[in-house]
């Protein structure tokens, strides 16, 4: 298991990894951070994704989706992707990570499988 120093140093290695946040959604705090913030302000985007990540549990909520569960938003930009996963384990409710990539640089299929395999070791 991982400590949040540990991963999120390893979510900045995947291929085009501009930055790396574990946020709070209840408070949309981030709880830490990683990365190049003359490209991207982590704490402004981990405020602005938790509005997104509540709005989608609203809706969930409305449909009825009670047996289902985000495993991830992805907004795609011209020059960036932007992927945010909850945390679907037992201590990790109500947080989520959240990754940027320069589109260019990464590949998208295997940084969701990275992404993916960095929640199951995160230890919270």
């Amino acid at each position: 298991m991982a400590n949040l120093e540990t991963t999120l140093k390893e979510a900045m290695t995947i291929d085009g990894a501009i930055g790396v946040a574990l946020v709070d959604y209840g408070s949309g705090m981030a709880l830490g951070t990683l990365g190049d913030s003359a490209e991207l302000d982590l704490n402004v985007a981990a405020a602005g994704n938790t509005d997104l990540v509540r709005a989608k549990m609203r809706t969930m909520e409305m449909l009825n989706l009670h047996d289902n569960e985000i495993e991830d938003i992805l907004i795609s930009l011209t020059g960036q992707y932007h992927l945010i996963r909850p945390l679907a384990t037992k201590n990790g409710r109500g947080l989520f990570l959240y990754l940027a990539l320069n589109r260019s640089r990464s590949n998208l299929a295997m940084a969701r499988h990275h992404l993916k395999r960095i929640e199951a070791g995160l230890e919270i």
